[in-house]
């Protein structure tokens, strides 16, 4: 059977559309200005941080259950305020991940970080009780390391209590979810 040109035209431009529009949606971080509490991200991320956390896949369903306990750190270094979160995580099936991330602020409410299986940087922003992240994390998966794409979105709900969300993607492709809660010790 043959497709007609005009068709296969339409249903490119269609596509072409909907991915335009699509790339488009989402919250930035000006919307939360005015949310409290503020989110001092050297202040919430000191001390002892203990994270409870799903991964869903696109449909939904939970794939992963993990914990994280994060042990964090800020100091002046060479004039710039650096934070390193030590984070310890423990998955449903038993096994262990470590990772150590190390943020600098770049400038008021502008944050770059930096850890062994992020590729390049981790860029944020935080404004009100908000923070974004967008970085590529090199996720290990059968033996395999893959590069995903993070939108991490991070609420702080009281000062003690931080929600984060994060959507995964590849080739603009969406994966899935990441759904923690924090609480500071």
């Amino acid at each position: 059977m043959k497709v007609p040109m005009g068709l296969i035209k339409k249903v490119f431009f269609v596509s072409i559309f909907s991915l335009l529009l699509s790339s488009c949606a989402g919250p930035t971080i000006e919307q939360y200005a005015n949310e409290k509490p503020n989110l001092e991200l050297s202040d919430y991320f000191n001390g002892k941080v203990k994270g409870y956390g799903i991964f869903t896949d696109r449909s939904g369903k939970v794939v992963k259950r993990f914990t994280v306990d994060i042990v964090c750190d800020w100091k002046e270094v060479d004039g710039v305020k650096t934070g390193t979160l030590d984070e310890s995580f423990l998955y449903s099936d038993g096994t262990k991940q470590k990772r150590i991330w190390t943020i600098k602020q770049s400038a008021p409410n502008a944050f770059i970080g930096s850890a062994a299986d992020v590729k390049g940087s981790a860029i944020g922003q935080s404004a009100g009780n908000a923070l974004n992240w967008s970085y590529t994390l090199l996720l290990p998966v059968d033996g395999k390391e893959i590069e995903v794409q993070f939108n991490d979105w991070m609420y702080l709900i009281d000062s003690k209590v931080m929600l984060n969300k994060a959507q995964m993607s590849k080739f603009g492709i969406y994966l899935g979810e990441v759904t923690l809660s924090f609480q500071k010790e």
